[in-house]
């Protein structure tokens, strides 16, 4: 065992049997995609899908990452000249990947003339962002928040590089959304549009004519990284630390709508699923694993689990996680032709069970505030208008009544006093749902609902 740290000379020295690597050459290929958000779900998805698809010869399609805030991640993968891992984990053992495709990580505060830079330079084709629900600055209306999305805001950097863009001649950009945020592309599309608007109403247009917000839907399970985690990637590498490595299950899901304004790479070669329209998808995953992950880390949490695994392993709570998805969600949705719904559930309860993810419910606890609209309260708006009751996520709701009044600790969101303060009180519900509520929706909690909830309270 040595106590040396991955990156391309120690890779290339040691050549650890027990990994994959990349298999090209990492210096003939150019920039093509900048990406904000470069924590370890982008890693574990897009960058893997792109690392892939370059190993079957796409070429020039390397990653810029960007972020927005810490350093953090800079730190880890920077010294490492952008190589990390990514362990796939099951009952039947890991298979750990050197991605190569990450060039440098660039930390926005301290260096933004090198992220406007990276996006207007000619080689630049996409621009790409796993930046979560918070990122997209929107008020509660769904509009832009100004005083969110100010100088160090996502808006600001595109807007620098896509006028810098315009002013040389250069064509515009593929703005490429991959992460939950319900109907992602055109929400993109919209809420740039209305900081152009604002800021600089002639770059507008152009923007309009030259760019195109592919909506996107992605799928992979990635818990937080551990040191004993670290300890197993540097086995596998025969004592190479890596500390920017990335730990997930073996599924993975990307369906992208086919709207590239300047090539992408050949994702579908790679697993990748290009269709016309990810809405179906889109839904299915929100609702249905998205909705029974809340449901299980708030529920969880509040009968003493601590992973996922152990979660929907507990009796009374696996049958809330499969009626959600069955009996709540799946009636709710559309699906595309050949989506077979049914399997999907099947899958996901298979994935929840994998014991060797660790994939910790208060991780999934984390902004609740920005996940519940699109997870249960939509659920809960159709199946109102149709008459039908939701006990599983009624249950799910009243464990995150109890998670708000401090149960599992303090609360991570970025809510956390207002909603603090609507479910100290004797009228939570209405604090949290009604018309005036924090979360107020199409859906409003009728006498049935507020029995259940009080129930569950009360219990």
């Amino acid at each position: 065992m040595t106590d040396l740290r991955l990156d391309p000379f120690t890779l290339a020295t040691f050549a650890p049997a027990d990994a994959e690597t990349c298999g090209y050459d990492r210096a003939a290929q150019a920039v093509g995609i900048v990406h904000f958000g470069i924590g370890a779900f982008h890693r574990a998805h897009q960058a893997w899908y792109t690392d892939r698809a370059m190993a079957a010869g796409d070429r020039d399609w390397s990653i810029i990452g960007v972020s927005l805030r810490s350093a953090e991640v800079a730190h880890q993968m920077n010294p490492q000249e952008g190589l990390y891992t990514v362990t796939e984990r099951s009952g039947e053992g890991a298979h750990t990947r050197v991605v190569g495709a990450v060039r440098q990580v660039l930390v926005a505060p301290y260096e933004p003339e090198e992220v406007v830079a990276a996006l207007a330079a000619p080689g630049t084709r996409i621009a790409s962002f796993t930046i979560t629900e918070k990122g997209y600055c929107r008020a509660a209306d769904g509009s832009l928040d100004p005083a969110l999305a100010g100088e160090d805001s996502v808006y600001r950097f595109l807007a620098d590089g896509l006028r810098r863009r315009r002013d040389a001649g250069l064509g515009g950009l593929t703005l490429m959304s991959c992460d939950n945020l319900a109907d992602n592309g055109r929400q993109l599309a919209r809420l740039m549009g209305q900081y152009l608007q604002a800021r600089d109403p002639a770059l507008l247009p152009w923007f309009e004519a030259e760019c195109s917000c592919p909506s996107t839907m992605v799928d992979r399970i990635v818990p937080a990284t551990t040191a004993d985690d670290r300890e197993q990637v540097a086995e596998a590498l025969d004592g190479l630390r890596d500390e920017a490595a990335v730990m997930t299950e073996p599924f993975s899901q990307w369906v992208i709508e086919d709207r590239f304004v300047a090539g992408r790479p050949r994702w579908e070669s790679v697993g990748a699923e290009l269709v016309s329209d990810v809405r179906p998808y889109e839904t299915a995953k929100l609702r249905m694993l998205n909705g029974a992950h809340s449901m299980l880390a708030y529920v969880g949490l509040a009968h003493g689990h601590t992973y996922v695994h152990e979660a929907v392993a507990d009796p009374q709570i696996g049958k809330l996680a499969e009626a959600l998805m069955r009996e709540e969600a799946a009636p709710t949705i559309v699906a595309a032709p050949g989506q077979d719904l049914g399997a999907y559930a099947n899958a996901l309860l298979a994935r929840f069970a994998n014991p060797a993810l660790n994939h910790r419910l208060i991780q999934i606890a984390m902004d609740g505030s920005q996940k519940i609209p699109q997870r249960w309260l939509e659920t809960l708006a159709a199946n109102q208008q149709q008459g039908r009751e939701c006990p599983a996520i009624l249950a799910g709701i009243a464990a995150w009544i109890r998670h708000l009044r401090g149960a599992n600790g303090p609360v991570d969101d970025p809510l956390a006093a207002r909603l603090a303060e609507a479910a100290a009180g004797p009228d939570a519900v209405d604090a949290l749902f009604g018309p005036a509520g924090v979360l107020a929706s199409a859906w409003q909690p009728d006498a049935p609902a507020r029995s259940r909830i009080a129930g569950h309270l009360a219990a």
